[in-house]
């Protein structure tokens, strides 16, 4: 009875007038950026980080919480009727739901997108409410040694999920650490690593850093790109409800995606990207009816199952988030950073301190997932229209609005130079194929785990033992020696550099 108690404390926070405006202008936002390609659900955050200092916390978070979500639905819309996707977790899509376009079957596959979507974007906030409880409960048992196994867990998880290459995961986690160690240090007080800069000294801003590599190395890396023309197929939707055919052929495959990106989800470095993927990996093994047709070429399998994981996985990857304070992928890790603007200190804490915060972000999700039907179909047109805009148009304005913004934070030109530093050291990972969400795990894991690692020694006279003589502890830290050790056999990991690519 306490769940019902508490999600009637939840709808009634989300169904304030200001907060359902906030929900709406975050599944605006989120399509929008979804739909239009290189911009992106993180960078887009980024930028918006500063304007949420002006809003109250609830407001803010059900924004950029709807910002998420509402850009895997977005990039869904552009995958197919364009061939574009326009979020990275839309690439798939892109494989059978542009095909349906062709053969005229743009409708069927814009609402087997839309609904599996809604459906798993709805599972996931159950799942969310159901366990969230339970696991704060469980967190609460949690002492410092925990903590710092959980985080450990977390950074390894995020390096063996992440795309690419391992060494250049690690790589980017290191160094992302090593970011967050420039500052005072919070024990003794003395400066680190600040190079007698004044500026360092409060360390580096997290806005700053996140700004300029996802904001700025966005647009740095879509202008080297030669210009081309894009063909925007000409596709009359009609038609838009499937057959009773599709139906059968998709609900399997919604079923399958959603607890799959709920599982996922969870997961650090999992999330919405890695849950897309493997729907579609297991949909093209799952033996399919006599007649059907073939993936690559117009399965409606190949839309619903893809969707419904990415979304399933967007609302999923919440649950670490609210209950024990850790990010599970960058946009989590930029959650974070907006709730510390607020002064809300993630964990589990938030449940029982802000209660209207935790049970009012979980019911917006189901508001902005009903939002985002109404939204997405009816406004197919406007969307489409959108990709005719010249890049060379929205750049200039995206660079002012960050400079604007983080100028704004502290008053400070030095933030400026901050973001364009970082700007083109974000280029200089993607030319190097280093992905930079690992980067910004680190950035905000480092201090946390560096506090709670030497609270730790404090607590039992500098005696590391204490990490692996409590249970918990020991057995997470377990869990990290065990995963490094697959991920390093050979064959494990020549499949998972083959998990991103599709044919």
């Amino acid at each position: 009875m306490d769940l019902f108690a508490n999600l009637y404390l939840g709808f009634g926070v989300a169904f304030t007038p200001i907060n359902l405006l906030y929900a709406l202008v975050g599944c605006l936002l989120g399509t929008l950026i979804g739909v239009l390609p290189g911009i992106g659900p993180a960078a887009t955050i980024a930028m918006l980080l500063p304007a949420t200092y002006a809003l109250p916390p609830v407001s803010a978070l059900i924004m950029l919480a709807g910002i998420y979500y509402g850009a895997q639905y977005g990039g869904s819309t552009t995958a197919i009727l364009v061939n574009l996707p326009g979020e990275s977790s839309s690439v798939v899509t892109c494989l059978d739901g542009y095909q349906m376009a062709k053969k005229g079957r743009a409708g069927p596959a814009l609402a087997a997108a839309g609904l599996g979507s809604f459906f798993a974007g709805c599972v996931g906030t159950v799942m969310l409410a159901a366990f969230a409880p339970a696991l704060t409960e469980l967190a609460f048992k949690f002492g410092p040694a925990e903590y710092f196994a959980l985080m450990t867990l977390g950074l390894i998880g995020a390096v063996v999920l992440a795309s690419g290459s391992l060494l250049k995961a690690v790589g980017m986690i290191l160094l992302g650490l090593l970011l967050g160690l420039v500052g005072t240090d919070v024990n003794s007080g003395v400066a680190r690593f600040s190079f007698d800069v004044a500026e360092l000294t409060d360390g580096i801003g997290f806005v700053a850093i996140a700004m300029g590599i996802f904001g700025y190395g966005e647009i740095i890396s879509n202008l080297a790109q030669r210009e081309i023309h894009r063909e925007v197929f000409d596709v009359k939707v009609q038609g838009l409800f499937p057959t009773k055919q599709d139906f059968t052929d998709m609900t399997p495959a919604v079923l399958r995606g959603t607890a799959l990106g709920c599982a996922l989800g969870i997961l650090p470095g999992g999330g919405a990207l890695l849950s897309a993927f493997a729907s579609y990996t297991i949909e093209k093994k799952v033996r399919g009816r006599p007649g059907e047709v073939p993936f690559g070429q117009g399965n409606i399998r190949g839309v619903a199952g893809p969707e419904a994981a990415n979304n399933a996985g967007a609302q999923a990857s919440f649950i670490p988030l609210l209950t024990l304070g850790i990010p599970s992928n960058v946009v989590m890790a930029l959650m974070v950073g907006a709730m510390t603007i607020h002064n809300i200190q993630p964990g589990p804490q938030v449940m029982t301190s802000n209660p209207e915060l935790f049970w009012g972000l979980i019911a917006s999700m189901w508001v902005g997932n009903a939002m985002l039907v109404i939204l997405n179909l009816p406004l197919i047109g406007i969307w489409i229209k959108l990709l005719t805009v010249p890049y060379r148009f929205l750049f200039p304005a995206i660079v002012l609005f960050c400079a604007i913004g983080v100028y704004s934070t502290n008053n400070n030109t030095w933030d400026i130079w901050i973001v364009g530093l970082f700007g083109v050291i974000g280029y200089i990972f993607y030319k190097l194929g280093a992905e930079p969400a690992p980067l910004l795990l680190g950035l905000i894991l480092g201090p946390m785990m560096e506090e709670n690692l030497r609270r730790a020694l404090l607590l039992s006279r500098g005696d590391w033992s204490v990490f692996v003589t409590r249970p918990l502890s020991a057995s997470l830290l377990a869990v990290c020696v065990l995963l490094l050790v697959i991920v390093l056999l050979p064959s494990i990991k020549k499949k998972r550099e083959e998990a991103f690519v599709e044919d």
